[in-house]
């Protein structure tokens, strides 16, 4: 037992020292820097204490890992690309994907009805062999770690689904339909396609001017 906490002491500080490297970029901004480093050496303690364990059933395991797989649509090839945060392979030579987050997780209601699509596509990907280093397998897990540095520190969220097999046969088909909607010439691209889904960062609503027309109160001209 002296032995694991001393080699967890070991690990929080070699995450020490990799995450004052890496905050040297904030220095010039000490409120951020204030909030977000106490928060960090709690997320580093929380993988220095568990992850040990958690590896005893992994293989191989891959990080910051870019995908891609091309798909056949109407107009031609489409290109798919993905950067998956962590694939793990498990000892049965299946895959885990893993998405960290720092703020809220989708929830299972949104993951299946396609609102939040990553991890199924990302599974799609790796089960073509599409990511570098990672070889074709199905994959048997999907999660969400959620890393706020609150308490608790990190979090585990998997979501609940009786088949990721479906999950990820509903997304490619739903990709596919999609993709072919908008290879039709007259399909509109909307800023906000589901009005009851807003994502907090969007690009188009800005190329669409949403927010100037809708504090007018009015008809544009």
């Amino acid at each position: 037992a002296g032995g694991s906490a001393s080699q967890d002491r070991m690990k929080a500080l070699s995450a020490s020292w990799i995450g004052e490297q890496a905050f040297a970029g904030l220095d010039a901004w000490p409120e951020a820097r204030a909030f977000w480093w106490p928060r960090f050496e709690r997320i580093a303690q929380w993988f220095a204490e568990g992850e040990a364990a958690r590896r005893i059933d992994i293989s191989h395991s891959a990080t910051e890992v870019e995908g891609e797989l091309t798909l056949q649509a109407p107009q031609g090839r489409f290109l798919l690309t993905a950067r998956a945060d962590r694939i793990d392979r498990t000892a049965d030579g299946r895959l885990q994907i893993i998405d960290y987050k720092t703020g809220g997780v989708p929830t299972d209601k949104q993951i299946v009805a396609g609102y939040a699509p990553q991890l199924p596509l990302e599974a799609l990907i790796a089960e073509a062999g599409g990511f570098d280093s990672v070889a074709a397998a199905p994959v048997s897990g999907l999660a969400h770690w959620r890393l706020s540095g609150g308490s608790p520190a990190a979090e585990i969220k998997a979501p609940k689904l009786a088949d990721v097999a479906t999950l990820v046969d509903q997304a490619g088909r739903g990709l596919a339909g999609l993709i072919a909607r908008f290879d039709q010439a007259d399909t509109p691209y909307l800023a906000r396609p589901r009005p009851d889904f807003v994502l907090r960062f969007d690009d188009y609503e800005h190329l669409a001017r949403v927010l100037e027309w809708s504090a007018g109160g009015g008809e544009a001209e």
